[in-house]
């Protein structure tokens, strides 16, 4: 059994590997790649080997020749769908979906932000600058950990340098509509939680009802217990690994 998993923006491979290999399979042949600009990939580029065809077209050239079941969480689960269209897949499992069918949708808008004030100003400074817009602000309100998630981008390595990266990645779509997904017929499991401004429970509604084969489970807020909501997110992708669609 071969399993894919893909890391978010701003993220690398070890958090999905953090996340998810307490419940993965023993036997399983597990792939963990960074994608580019992220983690320990080096190479950057130009602008437009950030469109997530071209990036899950990077990571399908290195994968091994075997059905695979995909995990990608935020960003990752954007790659991952775009991977189904490209190779022989079984299972899918979208955590926190964050992409939609337009650019650059409203719970995005904060990352080319984030990404122009690193590349103007520098990590530090630049940290500064975005606590005090309203979109650091906005993100506060609803869900202190998601401000968090987001200063954190500010201390990734070489932030400045990959701040591309954020401006470019969430200008795509992750699908245009239900009929370009008409293909991915794989049992797909979309696991999302409440009080998440950067990926809203709507979002994965959306994905829920756009892929022929897949069903939404909802886990309760990171907010409320960051342990609670892991052992959640466990949960969900075990029931999707067991069966074709979770219950």
């Amino acid at each position: 059994m071969g399993i894919l998993l893909l890391h978010g923006l701003g993220g690398d491979r070890r958090q999905p590997l953090a996340l998810l290999r307490p419940v993965l399979p023993e036997t399983a042949t597990v792939v963990a790649p960074d994608v580019r600009a992220h983690g320990t990939s080096t190479v950057v580029g130009t602008r437009a080997d950030f469109a997530l065809d071209a990036l899950a077209a990077e990571i399908a050239a290195d994968l091994p020749d075997e059905p695979l079941t995909i995990i990608g969480i935020s960003m990752g689960a954007a790659i991952g769908l775009r991977l189904a269209l490209l190779v022989e897949v079984e299972k899918l499992v979208f955590i926190r979906p964050a992409f939609t069918d337009r650019a650059l949708p409203d719970n995005l808008a904060a990352y080319p932000a984030m990404g122009e004030l690193l590349e103007t100003f520098g990590a530090k400074h630049a940290e500064k600058l975005f606590r005090e817009t309203d979109f650091f602000h906005d993100l506060e309100t609803v869900s202190p950990l998601a401000a968090e998630g987001a200063i954190e981008q500010f201390r990734k390595p070489d932030a400045a340098a990959r701040a591309i990266r954020l401006i470019e990645i969430p200008k795509n779509a992750a699908f245009e509509s239900a009929s370009d997904l008409a293909a991915v017929t794989a049992p797909a499991s979309i696991v999302a939680a409440p009080r998440d401004p950067v990926h809203p429970v709507d979002v994965a509604e959306l994905w829920a009802s756009s892929l022929p084969n897949a069903s939404l489970s909802l886990v309760p807020a990171r907010d409320e217990s960051v342990e609670v909501y892991t052992t959640a997110i466990r949960a969900a992708v075990t029931r999707a690994l067991d069966h074709d669609v979770p219950a």
